[in-house]
């Protein structure tokens, strides 16, 4: 373990408030969500913890400072040649004696139960409240800090995506790739939990993924709510005679038939051929006639029309 004087930038001497603000510029300069892409952010996070857990507490402290425990808290034993003056047992503190005629040892290395070094109240400032609550309680099994370690990505997806329910793929600020199967049931806007597959934390725990969906904008259908409207070009013979033409929608083709004599704006529905409903089945597409004249003309067509003005 490093020198916990050196990992904190500190001098030996250095007083209890330079320790504690040293200790909470490094801690949030070095902090793993605010340097995502430095591999070594999380271990340097740790090494900034452990040196404020010794100089951060009176009686740690001066353990280290006399020889009784090491940077990582734990006691030092160098055999009967002794520790500090001689003694074997300058870990321990001598506890009773007098007259009883009892004596014990205790190892004394500073408390581990509440909080003495006010570790709550900084990461209280630094992180916010969610944070201190997860720092007092990480000891004791609780779960991270919400919102801790997660990660964020939007992902715009195509009316197929949303009525076939299916699988698409989130790339994330740090370049992962998450597949997602799209739930039966999605909305614009809506937000996908991954949990467990975010940003680690120093708790142990990952954070969740969060994928924002955004509806693209399609070149053929039109969005309103739950319903889908596409254009049905139709030539003039077919809007006359009548005919039955090709309708393509999110789940494929569908054969409709087109009445004699339709105009253009004419809707045909096709029922259920829209975006799933919350509550089960399916929205409607409505497909809008609009007649086109054959392209680069049709003499026939033409001298018909002629003939009728004669």
């Amino acid at each position: 373990m490093k020198d916990p004087y050196d990992v904190l930038g500190v001098q030996k001497g250095a007083s209890a408030k330079d320790i504690k603000a040293a200790y909470r510029r490094l801690a949030k300069k070095y902090h793993p969500d605010q340097r995502p892409d430095d591999p070594r952010a999380k271990e340097r996070f740790a090494e900034i913890g452990q040196a404020y857990e010794i100089l951060g507490d009176e009686e740690k402290r001066r353990a280290f400072d006399s020889g009784e425990i090491d940077a990582s808290g734990k006691p030092r034993f160098h055999g009967f040649e002794g520790g500090a003056h001689g003694d074997p047992f300058a870990g321990f503190r001598h506890a009773g004696g007098g007259g009883s005629g009892r004596t014990h040892y205790e190892f004394r290395s500073g408390g581990f139960d509440g909080d003495p070094m006010g570790e709550a109240d900084i990461f209280s400032e630094l992180f916010g409240h969610a944070f201190s609550r997860g720092a007092r309680g990480a000891r004791r099994g609780q779960q991270r800090p919400e919102g801790m370690g997660d990660i964020n990505a939007t992902l715009e997806v195509d009316v197929e995506d949303f009525a076939n329910a299916n699988k698409v793929t989130a790339v994330f600020p740090d370049g992962r790739r998450i597949a997602v199967k799209l739930p039966r049931y999605v909305e614009d806007g809506q937000t996908i939990r991954l949990k467990g597959q975010g940003a680690e934390t120093p708790f142990g725990q990952r954070g969740d993924a969060l994928v924002k969906l955004r509806l693209r904008r399609h070149p053929r259908y039109r969005v309103e709510g739950r319903d889908l409207h596409v254009d049905l070009p139709v030539s003039l013979r077919d809007a006359v005679l009548g005919a039955k033409v090709a309708v393509e929608t999110p789940t494929g083709k569908v054969a409709v038939r087109v009445p004699a004599w339709s105009s253009s704006d004419r809707t045909l529905r096709l029922k259920g051929r829209g975006l799933p409903l919350k509550g089960g089945g399916n929205g409607d597409l409505y497909a809008h006639v609009r007649i086109m004249l054959p392209e680069g003309g049709d003499e026939a067509l033409e001298a018909l029309y002629r003939k009728a003005e004669a």
